[in-house]
């Protein structure tokens, strides 16, 4: 693939959290980096913001291009496809991670009894997944490379925070197997990556506030940035193809490329707890 400081990236979802830490870690290499979201101008409760994120890449030593993109909004994620190709004419790498995550997501009890907003993670998350894919396409396929990212959990396998949430990582995880088929012939890989427990400014928050009750918690979870840094690794790899429609462990792809997290830690495979990822028929039916 291209050399990491000519690529052009497109993380959605990256004003704070998981997708802050990719588009991070991603510029660090000194990428040319789209940071989406909704987040433009800091407010009461708000952790982060799509030029906050952008300012830091920058600062690190990459582009960082900050765009405020509803992604339950068609129009809006494809004005920004567009711009990344009046703007650069290529793209490189689209990491997939805009999601809807509401406020009582891990509350205990059956889904019934938790809010009906729960049903939009299907909206920002596995349809917004599809939508973005959908507008990159043609940029990847015309640079006759390039890798898509969704990025996912072991929520897809097991039993995690209902259905709502399994069903929209389960579906990020198939999104990833059969795109690959249709971008194989382009030389375009596809995959999902699960993610583990994230240090992300929330629980920095928590754990601030009970250092002794978060302590181990805090001691297993990957920063943001891990990710980010498995993915660097896929990009690099002379072999990327290899990997094109699996759903992988980003512990586990951690261990394989020798990456250790910044935090000094090697973050471990949930495999054993968890499950291990779905592995979809090779079949086709046209």
């Amino acid at each position: 693939m291209a050399l990491a400081t000519e690529r052009v990236v497109v993380v959605t979802g990256a004003s704070r959290g998981a997708g802050k830490g990719i588009a991070l870690a991603l510029g660090a290499t000194g990428a040319t980096v789209y940071v989406t979201g909704r987040s433009d101008k800091p407010g009461e409760g708000v952790l982060g913001t799509v030029g906050g994120t952008a300012e830091a890449i920058t600062k690190s030593g990459g582009r960082g291009i900050p765009v405020v993109c509803d992604h339950s909004d068609d129009a809006q994620v494809e004005a920004l496809f567009e711009q990344v190709k009046a703007e650069q004419g290529r793209l490189d790498i689209l990491v997939n991670n805009a999601t809807l995550i509401p406020e009582d997501l891990a509350k205990p009890g059956p889904f019934w009894e938790k809010s009906f907003n729960l049903v939009d993670i299907l909206d920002v998350g596995m349809r917004s997944h599809y939508t973005a894919s959908y507008y990159a396409a043609p940029l990847l396929v015309a640079n006759g490379e390039g890798l898509v990212v969704n990025t996912s959990s072991p929520g897809g396998q097991c039993y995690m925070h209902g259905p709502a949430y399994g069903a929209g990582k389960a579906a990020a995880d198939k999104m990833a197997h059969d795109m690959a088929r249709d971008f194989k012939p382009f030389n375009v890989a596809a995959v999902s990556i699960w993610m583990g427990i994230l240090l992300t400014e929330q629980i920095q928050v928590a754990a601030e506030a009970d250092p002794e009750g978060m302590k181990d918690f805090v001691a297993m979870a990957e920063t943001p940035q891990f990710t980010g840094l498995v993915i660097d690794a896929i990009a690099k790899d002379s072999n990327y193809m290899d990997k094109t429609g699996k759903t992988l462990y980003g512990s586990e792809l951690g261990t394989e490329y020798g990456i250790q997290d910044l935090n000094g830690n090697q973050p471990a495979s949930h495999r054993g707890w968890l499950g291990a990822p779905p592995e979809f028929s090779d079949a086709v039916v046209e």
